[in-house]
């Protein structure tokens, strides 16, 4: 805001300024925000988010290179060392650290969900709000911070994510649990997400929990627990905000065993994970360590984010005695498992079903259960030498019992604990793996390699020589002469590759899965059925090329010709090497999570849009996807604007479409959409397409959706747009597209691109 030679501003204003030096106040980055005066408005930014301009590391940074200078065997035991010295500022629980290492490293990973991929320990965001904040972390800062002389040794070769993982895995092998293997390559991410949905609830920070579930469940949940349509909103996976999981004191801290075992079905499958796998990764994860709850939530102080600055970034002081120790808070439940709690072994099944088990309260007044026998099996104190303590079940716990499912898997886990141990170490790799993505991406002699484990989205190994550039320009020229139409080229290779996701680094154009159930199947692929028949009779004829490159080949034919008929002659980079896989290999039921409720750039609404987005706008949901495959504003701009006049609507509509040249990638597009001749109207209440009339005569001229209407309306969008809608933006708007669309198609090469976040590795 510009002032006059009198201070005083533009607008009324009581007072003026004072004269000199810098007057933000009270109110730099304070609220009211943009948010809060337009709650609705599209979040364009959020595209932006955690670039190179946030990180340290800059854009030439190979951390396959530096993680490939660190020792492993050595850091391995720098960790185990750490593990078991205790220091006084916070005292390890029985001596060993182990323990709330492995909680910490659960909690990263926990917060995976199948449904968009989001969440999970890849980036390590638990170092960040909100997550980081989250009553149910309470005092893994303390972990981390503990970690710090590990991570400041070997520097940048070794990620937070990396090193909270390992950390976990040293614990249990530590405590005698031989792990399934392990895989480096997690890239940290250097800011908050502040995109991603965490649920619809109305969360004030500022509250601890109190026993009442924090905040009402129900804006996250249909149905009654346990009714049929008991479920959680998608793309939700834990039972309510700021808890990894459930509440281990059963639903509203109820104390309900089975209601608990309702929600923890619902949660664990939400979070990719079987009745077998869940077990195991309870039962195997309370064979350690304790709870703490000494100290009621009221008195422990604010979480990290809220905490006084000279606290540096520890959260949840606890001002009884010394704080930590004996007198330490967590999530308010008190006592340990087993009797032994850093040694594995199968003591936690074996007390669970061995004794009946009474409700009982923590010190800190949160429901738990104790053994009825009174001479049960006692557990030590895990600071005060010679003092015992009655064994703690959580209603989480109690519920694996009552569960008759569970219970089985538990029966079979008490009778055979060489299968616990394995299905344990199985399901713990999963769980600190599951949002790595393909194989390519792990690093390290530790990577399992033994088992091809179908959450992995498993590929067969390249065969032979990539094909060169005779066979490209040969399968080019097949293509075209096969007279399958730009649009329908086009379509099919987005629709390969479009079904990846970076969140977990799912899916993608490699492996030929558009050819497979469940992809073939859907609705919104109905057009790329008989083009991939077609492109299949060619390479019968040319078997040297796998049908996943032959896709995205043709693709590139298409893209070009169009440009070609818009007059501009462009050559679409095309990097060989993609593989096809099997039926086998594709777990449908996962796969089917990729199926989107909507995709702007076909302009497809699925009629189950309102079942798992209700409320939610369509723009909304295409931004989302536009921030899934990584795109800038100009690249999701450029994209939508391209293959709208290559006509690729999954319908073959009209819609949106906005020229009368379909298949010529021209820029009739956004002359279009900002014609200010057109007068845009609702076609019906539902609000999804509009009718574009001119408003001098009402005459009807173009249909659009509001996936094409976000372009104009929101002014970052439209701001992208004016720089291909002028005169000289047509050459600029094809190179832009044909970048972009090679992004697109090489979303998934991690076996060519490495393990930079910016752009390809350098040659």
């Amino acid at each position: 805001m510009e002032h006059d030679e009198t201070n005083t501003c533009s607008y009324h204003m009581a007072g003026s300024l004072p004269a000199g030096g810098d007057h933000l106040g009270g109110a730099f980055g304070q609220s009211p925000t943009l948010e809060h005066w337009y709650p609705q408005r599209l979040r364009v930014e959020l595209l932006h988010r955690n670039g190179v301009d946030a990180d340290p590391l800059g854009a030439d940074f190979d951390y396959a290179a530096a993680f490939a200078t660190i020792d492993l065997e050595e850091l391995k035991q720098d960790i185990k060392t750490l593990l078991t010295t205790s220091v006084d500022w916070w005292p390890a629980d029985y001596g060993n650290y182990g323990p709330q290492m492995i909680r910490m490293a659960w909690h990263a990973a926990g917060t995976y969900r199948i449904a968009d991929g989001r969440g999970g320990a890849g980036t390590a965001m638990q170092r960040f709000a909100p997550i980081g904040s989250w009553w149910d972390n309470g005092n893994t800062d303390k972990s981390r911070r503990l970690l710090q002389p590990i991570k400041h040794k070997y520097g940048n070769a070794l990620s937070w994510a990396d090193l909270m993982v390992l950390t976990g895995n040293c614990s249990l092998e530590l405590m005698g649990l031989p792990t399934y293997g392990f895989g480096g390559g997690r890239l940290d991410a250097w800011e908050p997400d502040d995109g991603t949905w965490w649920g619809p609830e109305v969360w004030n920070p500022h509250d601890v929990h109190s026993g009442d579930d924090m905040v009402s469940r129900d804006e996250r949940w249909h149905g009654q627990n346990g009714d049929e349509d008991y479920d959680l909103q998608s793309p939700l996976a834990a039972s309510h905000q700021a808890l990894i999981y459930v509440n281990p004191e059963g639903p509203y801290a109820n104390g309900d065993p089975m209601g608990s075992a309702r929600d923890i079905r619902v949660t664990f499958t939400r979070m990719a994970m079987n009745d077998e796998e869940t077990v195991a990764l309870i039962a195997g994860g309370h064979a350690f360590g304790k709870s703490h709850g000494q100290v009621p939530a009221t008195e422990i102080g604010p979480s990290p984010e809220l905490a006084p600055i000279e606290q540096m970034g520890l959260g949840w002081h606890n001002p009884r005695g010394t704080g930590n120790a004996e007198f330490t808070s967590t999530n308010g439940i008190e006592g340990s498992w087993t009797q032994d709690p850093t040694r594995w072994d199968n003591s936690y099944l074996e007390n669970l079903f061995g004794h009946e088990w009474e409700q009982t309260k923590s010190p800190a007044g949160a429901l738990q259960w104790t053994p009825k026998d009174p001479d049960a099996p006692r557990t030590p104190d895990a600071h005060v030498p010679g003092q015992t303590h009655a064994l703690m079940m959580m209603t989480s716990d109690i519920a694996l019992k009552v569960d008759p499912e569970y219970r089985k898997v538990c029966e079979k886990f008490l009778a055979d604990f060489d299968t616990f141990t394995l299905a344990f170490s199985k399901a713990w790799y999963k769980l600190t793996h599951r949002d790595m993505g393909p194989k390519h991406r792990y690093l390290g002699p530790e990577v399992t390699i033994q088992d091809e484990l179908l959450w992995q989205d498993p590929l067969p190994d390249a065969e032979g020589v990539p094909i060169g550039d005779a066979d490209v320009e040969a399968l080019k020229a097949a293509v075209r002469a096969a007279g399958i139409n730009s649009s329908d080229l086009v379509f099919t290779a987005y629709s390969a590759a479009s079904t990846y996701r970076d969140s977990d680094k799912r899916g993608g154009a490699n492996g030929g899965r558009i050819a497979l159930a469940p992809q073939k199947d859907w609705a919104v692929n109905r057009r790329t059925v008989p083009v991939v028949e077609a492109l299949q009779r060619i390479q019968q004829q040319h078997p040297s090329v796998s049908l996943a490159d032959l896709v995205v080949l043709a693709g590139c034919v298409g893209v070009e010709d169009a440009a070609r008929a818009a007059g501009v002659e462009v050559t679409v980079p095309f990097t060989p090497g993609r593989v096809d896989t099997t039926q086998e290999r594709t777990d449908i039921e996962m796969f089917e999570w990729l199926r989107p409720i909507a995709d702007g750039f076909r302009n497809f609404r699925s009629e189950r849009f309102e079942q798992f987005a209700p409320g939610v706008a369509l723009e909304q949901v295409f931004l989302d996807r536009a921030n899934l495959l990584t795109l800038t504003a100009p690249e999701w701009t450029v994209l939508t604007g391209g293959l709208r006049v290559l006509g690729t609507n999954w319908d073959g509509s009209d819609v949106g479409v906005l020229t009368h040249r379909v298949g010529t990638l021209s820029t009739d597009w956004f002359v279009n959409l900002t014609d200010t001749d057109l007068v845009w109207t609702k076609t019906d209440d539902t609000e999804t397409v509009f009718a574009g009339t001119v408003q001098a005569t009402g005459e009807q001229r173009w249909t659009a959706s509001r996936h094409d209407l976000v372009f104009g309306s929101n002014a970052q969008l439209r701001s992208v747009v004016d720089a291909y809608a002028g005169s000289d933006g047509q050459e600029r708007f094809v190179h832009d597209f044909v970048a972009a669309w090679d992004k697109l198609m090489m979303l998934d090469r991690f076996d060519v691109k490495g393990h930079r976040r910016y752009g390809p590795m350098a040659a």
